[in-house]
């Protein structure tokens, strides 16, 4: 009997202490907060803030103004008097072409003019003899119209010759080529000696105006949708027009000092490409801008409405960008987001996945999961947004 009662004893004991046990352990089953106390953390209150979004593009440098050196006559390249990449100034002598036609032309136009010049004067002595006998009816005075129509023709042949020489004297200019602007001189592919003509394909070189430099870019339909959504304006040009000025980003990483303007270059999106040209035109006083050259154009746009949030308010997972939001009884769930990262990195411009007033965890997301109750405290936004450019 006292063994029964013992063995009884002990399967009580043994009861109580899993008993026991079984309720230590279903405080700390993960995800158990009616048992487990809540804690506190900072959330942000979403609300819609003005902020500046820079876009990136890549752009091509061209010169204001380029032009093609090319000749207007035959001949050889006599003389070449500047050097590739040399900075030229208007009426400045580049090339000079040789062609001894043009010079023979020149001295058989001006005997051409002593010859047309005598036989003028011939015909006006012969006006002059003409004309006394005639008033004295001692010769039909068909014979002074005669006289008269020769000195015509005479005076017509003086002009002729005349611009003969002239048409000669322009082609021995054209033999020397002069600058028609100041700029920078590209490649030249001839060499001293070279037989030129007018029917090459390939310049004498290239000339580029470089006090100011166009950044040409292109966007793509939705990229020119996103343009102009925020732009003030409404056409094109208007919206253009009322754009932030533009920084360029040169191939080193620097940052130009000279801001820019964007233009339209095309208003037709290309059927080859899907985009549409752009331009910034940039002051370039020190030269530094070549054509040619590779860049990154950034047009700043504003945005009234965005939604910030920090980055470190966010937590990455497989190809996707998610946030804690605290729903229904305090309770958090991963909300997938997308958008874009701000200038400095440092916040997240949402664009989906968000609306105002959500309210988003700010820090601690590590061993944060679905479903766990908290106790939000909201952050000041002037502390969560002091680093915001």
């Amino acid at each position: 009997m006292t063994t029964k009662l013992t063995h009884r004893a002990a399967i009580a004991l043994l009861c109580t202490q899993l008993f026991s046990c079984s309720n230590d352990d279903m405080k700390n089953i993960p995800g158990n907060t009616s048992q487990a106390e809540a804690k506190d953390y900072k959330v942000l209150i979403v609300s819609p803030r003005v902020a500046k979004v820079n876009v990136d593009f890549p752009a091509t440098l061209q010169g204001q103004e380029i032009v093609e050196i090319r000749p207007k006559i035959d001949g050889y390249l006599d003389a070449i008097y500047v050097q590739e990449g040399a900075s030229v100034q208007k009426g400045q002598l580049l090339f000079r072409i040789s062609n001894p036609q043009f010079e023979q032309e020149v001295v058989t136009a001006k005997a051409s003019i002593k010859s047309a010049e005598a036989d003028v004067d011939a015909a006006k002595m012969q006006v002059a003899k003409t004309k006394p006998l005639v008033e004295k009816e001692i010769i039909s005075k068909y014979e002074l119209e005669s006289a008269e129509y020769t000195l015509k023709a005479k005076e017509a042949a003086l002009v002729q010759a005349k611009a003969a020489l002239a048409n000669a004297q322009t082609n021995v200019g054209y033999t020397v080529l002069r600058s028609p602007s100041n700029g920078v001189i590209g490649t030249i592919p001839y060499k001293v000696g070279a037989l030129i003509n007018t029917a090459n394909t390939s310049p004498l070189t290239t000339l580029a105006s470089i006090s100011n430099v166009y950044a040409y870019y292109s966007l793509n339909e939705k990229q020119l949708l996103q343009y102009f959504a925020n732009a003030p304006g409404y056409t094109i040009h208007e919206k253009t027009n009322n754009m932030l000025p533009a920084s360029l980003i040169l191939a080193d990483g620097s940052l130009y000092p000279e801001k820019g303007k964007a233009e339209i270059a095309s208003g037709l999106i290309s059927t080859e490409t899907g985009t549409a040209a752009f331009k910034a035109l940039f002051s370039n006083p020190l030269g530094i801008l070549r054509s040619g050259a590779s860049a990154t154009i950034r047009i700043p746009t504003t945005i009234d409405s965005a939604l910030i949030i920090p980055q470190s308010a966010t937590y990455e997972l497989q190809d996707k960008r998610l946030v804690y939001v605290v729903s229904k009884n305090n309770r958090i769930s991963s909300t997938a987001i997308t958008g874009k990262p701000s200038d400095n990195g440092l916040y997240f411009i949402v664009t989906s996945g968000l609306k105002a007033g959500d309210q988003v965890v700010l820090e601690g997301l590590v061993g944060l999961r679905d479903s766990l109750q908290i106790i939000p405290k909201p952050a000041s936004a002037d502390s969560v947004y002091k680093n915001l450019k």
